[in-house]
């Protein structure tokens, strides 16, 4: 009866697939960075996998929407061989992802009809790892389908040095930690340094901080970019994360749709801006919005974590900002975070014994996760070695003009509050912004588009009322 229960509650829970980074991300899904040479894999990884992968199953099968972490282990992970695009073996075992993007929820309509199907798949078959983003995470994390770690022999010894909000995201109700992340996604502010020496003559992060330290500060630096022919940001959509990252409540309460007031306040002070010309209604990831990224598209500033910078920013794109070193970074207005991806392991997985080296080298090995930081420029999820690169003055970023950008995100990452999650974030911030594009392109009143949210999450959520 459980079973059976369960498996109701994670098909009646499929909700829309987020786009991000990090990879996705959420997230927006990303292209990953081109695999490193063999050389730099051995140099970032620490130690030998100890995983005796040929005593359990030989087929290792791995459940993604983009190819994020697949890159991960293909520069990181000790002993790991690249067959192909959605191959690669393990000593005897044979690594198989399957890799379904999330647009139109397609990652988790996949993932969940796998599930439903596990306990009778042939050993072959069955998924062994499995990747969540944390707008969906408890879906998963509250059902039998994910394994606790600690049953794999994943201690929380092993895990003391991550972050505690990247262990809030995958605990369980009964305080189970269900899945392990090697990254951290503080975010930040990056800002076109040419254009803010043209309109206020410095690129300096200080004074450039100054200038975006609060909301009202924002606003008025938006009119003075406007007057001098630029946008404060690509779309009214780029600060969202940033506002609903700071929230006091959660999106349901009691049962009932609940607009906080501080997204409430977005929605009041992208109207003001959009308004203004301050900037576009750009959906994220369109063709328009991602403009901005060259010196034509004449955009001050994005919001993001580490990810954004690399995946999304067309760094390694010529001529685009980025490519020349021209993004700068300071903490804007308001502290956040955006995305993640969570490593879960899938009940009835037949190889439990290289999930968890998997698990133990990609997200506790200090050495090896100062390799990704190196290698990748990613946040990594281990404190000893983000505050040592924080330090380290050899260590800085080609994107962002030769600054280590590590000492910015360290100070923030302590700070990420999760205690207004909830089940149902994805679909209620994505409809949210979706209703919200009518309000700010006229095409509805505030109420009016409130209303075309609540009927969009009710059709996702219908136990819900507003």
């Amino acid at each position: 009866m459980k079973k059976k229960v369960l498996s109701a509650l994670l098909a009646a829970t499929m909700v829309a697939g987020m786009l991000t980074g990090c990879g996705g991300g959420n997230t927006a899904s990303s292209s990953a960075p081109a695999p490193s040479s063999e050389a730099s894999k051995t140099e970032s990884s620490a130690a030998e996998s100890t995983a005796p992968a040929t005593e359990e199953g030989t087929v290792l099968n791995i459940y993604c929407w983009n190819e994020e972490f697949k890159s991960r282990l293909v520069e990181h992970y000790p002993g790991y061989e690249e067959i192909d695009g959605t191959t690669g073996k393990i000593g005897d075992v044979t690594v198989k992802y399957t890799i379904v993007p999330s647009d139109d929820n397609a990652y988790q309509n996949n993932l969940d009809s796998t599930l439903l199907k596990q306990a009778d798949a042939a050993a072959d078959d069955k998924i062994d790892i499995f990747l969540v983003e944390a707008d969906y995470a408890l879906k998963y994390v509250d059902t039998e389908y994910a394994m606790a770690v600690n049953d794999l022999g994943v201690t929380e010894a092993d895990v003391a040095n991550q972050y505690q909000y990247t262990k809030d995201v995958v605990t369980d109700g009964n305080g189970n930690l269900k899945g392990v992340s090697w990254q951290g996604c503080p975010g930040a502010l990056f800002y076109n340094r040419e254009i803010a020496k043209a309109v206020w003559g410095t690129d300096d992060a200080a004074e450039i901080q100054k200038k975006v330290a609060t909301w009202d500060d924002f606003k008025k630096a938006a009119a003075e970019l406007e007057a001098k022919g630029y946008y404060v940001t690509s779309s009214v959509m780029d600060t969202y994360r940033t506002y609903s990252n700071n929230v006091t409540s959660k999106w349901v309460v009691d049962g009932k749709i609940n607009i906080d007031p501080n997204i409430e306040k977005w929605a009041q002070d992208a109207k003001e801006m959009y308004d203004a010309g301050y900037t576009n209604a750009y959906e994220l990831w369109s063709d328009d919005w991602s403009k901005g990224f060259y010196p034509e598209g004449k955009v001050f500033c994005y919001f993001g974590p580490a990810w954004f910078i690399n995946f999304s920013m067309a760094a390694d794109k010529e001529g685009s900002v980025g490519y020349n070193g021209g993004w700068g970074i300071t903490e804007g207005p308001q502290g956040f975070y955006w995305g993640g991806t969570w490593i879960c392991a899938a009940t009835g997985t037949d190889n439990q014994t290289l999930v968890k080296d998997i698990m133990l080298q990609m997200t506790c090995n200090e050495e090896l996760m100062t390799g990704i930081v190196k290698a990748n420029d990613d946040f990594v999820n281990n404190k000893p070695a983000m505050e040592a690169m924080a330090a380290d003055a050899s260590y800085s970023s080609k994107i962002l003009g030769g600054v280590n950008p590590l000492p910015l995100y360290v100070a923030s990452a302590d700070s990420i509050d999760l205690s207004n999650m909830s089940i149902y974030d994805q679909a209620c911030n994505e409809e949210f912004q979706n209703a919200m594009k009518n309000y700010f392109e006229g095409n509805a009143t505030y109420e009016q588009a409130l209303e075309l949210f609540y009927k969009a999450v009710q059709e996702k959520h219908p136990e819900l009322t507003y």
